[in-house]
């Protein structure tokens, strides 16, 4: 298990009128934590909470202004003292009061929050980065291989941003500047210079995001031959995964440079049929991240709902390998909601034994706690129940 002097880790946390929990607080140590409590009781809230703590909209993506307690005055507040990449730090973040009512003003439904290091305002989200990296696997990811390719792309883009910081700027910038094309077609315009100008955007960000994923893919490709050689027989079968797309063909067999020039190109000559369609329908925005079950040779959007729950922790728990060997030794925090479902007492025990391995501090959620019996001796167990949060014994 890693020791604390390099470890990421929560170890006080307070909310204030965020989602189900009026005022709450734990104050814990660097080990696993788990959290009990009935359906609805607010488990899910917790890891919401703690999913902020890192940049984006956290583990539901949600406008901020639904995340403020109903019959409080709109505002919330997660305050939390933290183990991080850059030492000791306070990080706090949430909404001021009147931002529900400024952003449905707006017509918007959302609002940007506020982030907070050591009590210096800070300019957005994205500065999280440079001190936590929060990992996740929630219920709703257990049709990540069965639902639409936007998922897996999401998915993807997620672990990229955990070592790639810059990742988020470029690929908001591709959308941004495809939004802007969509548009001007969607009015009828035709001025080639206007068009032209977001397309050259286009091109060097598309064909940079898809750089960053083929880079990403190799990575874990290795990380996921390296933990099969070190344990054939895991409970969680190795995947094999390619990107499937024309960017990313085209990158495979000419320079960036070339392929820059060419969808470019392709854009200029597509104007017409994208009009049509009413959106730009080549790019990396179209490409999917497609999985297989190794030792079966079997896509994995075939495999079994126990077989895809494991590919998925596989995965999870490959990224979180590879961000420890990049950070040092330096685990991320791992989220994982309602994990012990569809997994048998073998895989329960397994995915226990990984995370005490990587020396992560994984808060983890259930209704049971009997299914966290493997790992009671290395946790710490929390009753979760009408707003209020509490060691069990």
């Amino acid at each position: 298990m890693a020791s604390t002097s390099n470890a990421l880790w929560i170890e006080r946390l307070q909310l204030t009128n965020f989602r189900s929990y009026e005022s709450a607080s734990v104050t814990t140590d660097a080990g696993p934590q788990v959290i009990v409590g009935a359906n609805g009781s607010g488990k899910t809230n917790l890891l919401e909470a703690l999913s902020l703590l890192s940049p984006g909209q956290g583990l539901r993506r949600v406008p901020f202004v639904d995340l403020a307690r109903a019959g409080g005055d709109g505002s919330f507040a997660i305050a939390a003292h933290a183990h991080t990449l850059a030492g000791p730090a306070d990080i706090g973040t949430g909404l001021a009061a009147g931002s529900q009512t400024s952003a449905r003003a707006e017509g918007s439904g959302r609002s940007g929050r506020i982030v907070r290091i050591d009590g210096s305002a800070q300019s957005g989200s994205g500065i999280l980065a440079d001190y936590l990296e929060i990992v996740w696997v929630t219920p709703a990811m257990d049709g990540l291989f069965t639902g639409p390719a936007s998922e897996r792309r999401r998915f993807l883009d997620r672990l990229i941003l955990c070592f790639d910081h810059g990742y988020r700027t470029i690929a908001g910038r591709f959308e941004r500047a495809m939004t802007s094309r969509n548009r001007l077609l969607a009015d009828g315009v035709r001025d080639n210079a206007q068009l032209s100008g977001f397309e050259q955007v286009m091109a060097e960000t598309g064909i940079a995001v898809a750089a960053a994923r083929l880079e990403a893919v190799a990575a874990m490709r290795a990380i996921v031959q390296k933990r099969r050689a070190r344990d054939p027989d895991s409970a969680f079968p190795w995947s094999a995964f390619r990107l499937e797309g024309v960017i990313e063909d085209d990158l495979s067999r000419m320079s960036a440079v070339e392929a820059e020039d060419l969808y470019a190109k392709t854009l200029r000559e597509t104007r017409e049929r994208d009009r049509g369609a009413g959106r730009t329908l080549g790019g990396p925005h179209r490409s999917d991240l497609i999985v297989e079950h190794g030792p079966k040779a079997l896509e994995a959007r075939h495999s079994s709902t126990g077989e895809q729950k494991a590919l998925l922790l596989g995965l999870v728990l490959a990224h979180a390998e590879l961000l420890t060997e990049r950070q040092e030794g330096a685990a991320p925090i791992l989220l994982l909601d309602e994990i012990t479902a569809h997994l048998d007492v073998h895989r329960r025990a397994a995915l226990f034994q990984e995370i005490l391995r990587l020396g992560a501090q994984a808060w983890m959620t259930g209704t049971d706690a009997e299914t966290f019996s493997a790992i009671a001796g290395a946790a710490r167990f929390w009753g979760v129940n009408d707003g209020k949060i509490e060691p069990l014994s």
